[in-house]
């Protein structure tokens, strides 16, 4: 989508700290972080929200992806990983990304 922050950055076009890609999906930090550790990871292809996710690989390619970024940014005691669907759960932007927390101690509820 032309219009599409993270399809901008998926393509390269928009510059983002890049910690992790493939061909499929690319990891990047968040510009506002919510944790000392806060890793957004998108499919390449534009896909709206977790519920417009197509059938196959690429929702466990995705979630793979989420732990081998903890993985490379040293959350081996424990992390997490949320994705917000629409507005009214907090999507703000309306591409599918995963937000990988940690290197602190996680409160619940979440909020």
């Amino acid at each position: 989508m032309m219009d599409c922050v993270f399809c901008g950055i998926a393509s390269g076009a928009i510059a983002a700290d890049v910690v992790a890609e493939t061909s499929d999906w690319v990891a990047f930090r968040d510009l506002e972080p919510q944790a000392p550790v806060h890793v957004l990871v998108i499919p390449r292809a534009h896909v709206s929200s977790l519920s417009a996710l197509p059938d196959g690989p690429l929702g466990t390619e995705l979630l793979l992806a989420c732990a081998a970024v903890a993985d490379s940014e040293g959350l081996q005691d424990g992390y997490r990983v949320v994705t917000n669907v629409g507005e009214d759960g907090g999507q703000a932007v309306p591409h599918l990304h995963f937000h990988v927390l940690g290197a602190r101690r996680m409160g619940w509820p979440p909020g």
